[in-house]
Formats: structure tokens, sequence, C-alpha cells
């Protein structure tokens, strides 16, 4: 017998022959037609087994006019936001009957560029794009293809694209009162991002520090080792950092320069995912609502594919999540 690679595709005249029915037969029994009896459709469904039929994305393409997949694009693996997100529209997705095809691009413009261009020749229905380094231009020339859209935030709507975020403003606020609240004064901010969501979170930030009367006390650090040493010995008793990854490292920081957290130091991240959970102590955080972003942005997917033509952009609410490290 030759091996397995070398054998030819089985088709639907094989799973017909085999099972002894017609191939039209066949066909209706693989796409759950009521026409046909259950007894017959379990013979055909164990034949096709047997045989590894698996239906040609091609043919079902050209049949149905939709593929039934999905693209998702990410930034890249290192942060569970991302991973997170796509967990759920991956679990959204198949409640649906569409199947996701995932990309990362390692925060590099040309080579998400380039997955998206992948994902577009392989015929998906819609993509899901988790990063705001997508060139704009890109994601205006791939939804003249099929629907796109945004999870995150976007420096500005784009013209055809559908978006789900979170109101960075509003969680960076709520931090600031948080802290504010329990008698911190020098707060400082750790962030580097240049993309829409960090500088929206630094300008949330310091906007409520400036309501609460700590203007002169704004200090914005970057994340580098050095700087985070000096951070956790000058002082400064609360940092807010622009998300859980970086959150994690100034308690490193802290705890490897004998502070205790929350006592001498308070720390909150920024998207609670399940590195806050994790963290020890466990991380006060800003929840992004991963789990309805992704939902979402497959429900406004969907919603294009059946003819919607007019822009949806959702802005969630945040919520403060208040754990041991502040």
């Amino acid at each position: 017998m030759p091996p397995a690679s070398s054998r030819p595709r089985p088709t639907l005249l094989d799973v017909a022959a085999a099972a002894g029915v017609s191939k039209s037969l066949v066909s209706l029994a693989l796409r759950g037609d009521a026409g046909v009896s259950e007894r017959t459709r379990e013979r055909i469904l164990v034949v096709a087994d047997q045989l590894g039929y698996r239906p040609s994305l091609t043919a079902r393409t050209l049949k149905q006019g939709r593929s039934m997949l999905l693209g998702a694009v990410i930034s890249s693996l290192d942060n569970p936001y991302h991973t997170e997100i796509v967990a759920a529209v991956e679990q959204a997705a198949e409640a649906a009957g569409f199947s996701v095809v995932l990309a990362h691009g390692s925060r590099e413009r040309g080579r998400l560029a380039g997955r998206v261009q992948q994902l577009l020749d392989l015929g998906v229905d819609g993509l899901v794009v988790v990063s705001s380094w997508v060139p704009e231009e890109v994601l205006v020339t791939a939804a003249r293809r099929a629907p796109v859209v945004m999870v995150g935030r976007t420096a500005t709507p784009v013209a055809g694209i559908d978006s789900v975020n979170n109101d960075d403003e509003q969680g960076a606020a709520l931090v600031v009162d948080h802290l504010v609240a329990r008698g911190h004064r020098r707060i400082a901010h750790v962030t580097s991002s240049t993309r829409p969501a960090g500088i929206a979170r630094r300008s949330g930030y310091e906007a409520a520090m400036g309501a609460a009367g700590l203007g002169a006390e704004v200090r914005v650090v970057r994340p580098d080792p050095a700087a985070l040493d000096a951070l956790v010995q000058d002082g400064t008793t609360a940092v807010f950092a622009r998300n859980d990854v970086e959150a994690v490292d100034v308690l490193d920081h802290a705890l490897d320069a004998g502070r205790r957290v929350p006592a001498d130091l308070a720390v909150v991240g920024y998207d609670d995912t399940m590195l806050a959970r994790r963290a020890r102590p466990a991380l006060t955080t800003v929840q992004q609502q991963r789990d309805v972003m992704g939902t979402r942005a497959v429900a406004l997917l969907r919603e294009r594919l059946d003819g919607r033509t007019d822009d949806v952009h959702e802005v969630l609410e945040p919520r403060l999540v208040v754990r041991a490290s502040a």
C-alpha cells in the first residue's frame, strides 16, 4: 500500500461508492440536511471518516460563497492581552460555524502587512485585527476585499472598518483616583508607548493627576531596567504601569530592591490578564473586557457579511479590579 502522503485525496464519489449511495446524498448528509435519515447519515459519516474524507475548502467556498474562515492578526504572542482576545474570538467564531486562522507579526509593520495579505489570499471571510501596528492603508485595502474589525485603540476611526476598544482615558483616571484616595501623591506612570492606547492612558493619567491637584507630581518613566531600578528606590509611593507585563516588571524590581508591595510601593497594571492573577502579590489592574471585545468583533464581522454598510465603533467601559498590590 502506498504511503498516505502519496494516495489520492478521497472525494465525494469515493464516499458515495463505499457507502452505496449517490454523490448528492453524501453531500446532503455532510451538510446536515434534514432530508437525510439519521441511519443513512450515520453510515455516510462513518464511511467518510474511515476513508479520511475532508471537504475541499476551495469547493466549499465556490459553492457557498464563503470559506467559513476568519483571520485574526495580533501584534505578537508575548502579551496575554492579545492571545486572550483571540481565544474569545475563536470561541465566538466556532459557535457561529467559523474557524479561525491566527497570524502575528512581532510588532513589525511590514511583516504584519504581509500577514494580512496572506490571510486574504487564503480566502478568509473577515479579519479581526488586534494590533495598532498594521498600517492604515493596509487596513483600508483589506476592507475592500473582506470585512475588517479593529480590536483596541486606533488614532482615529478608519472609514469602512468597525472597531471595539476600551476607554483608556477613563481607565487611567480610575487608577489615579484609587491611588489618591489611599493617600498617594507621588504616583509615577511607567510607559514608553507611542501607540494610540498607550498615548491615551498617559493622557488620562496626566489629566487625572491635574484634576487631583497633583500636576506638579506627574512623572513618566520608561520601562527599562535602569529606570525601574531608580524608580523603586526614589521615594515614589505608587506606580501605574501601561499594561500588566510592565507592572510585573515593576513588581520584580521592587522586590529585588527590598521594597514591600504595597506597604512601601503600590503597583497597578492595565488589562487584567492572567499575569495579574498569578503575580505575587496579585496585581491591581484595569480590566478590559477581552471576552466581550472578541465576541463583539465576530458579531460585527457577521453583520458586515450579512449586508451592513455603516461603520460601528464601540467603546467599552473599563473597571478597576483591586487586588493585593494596591
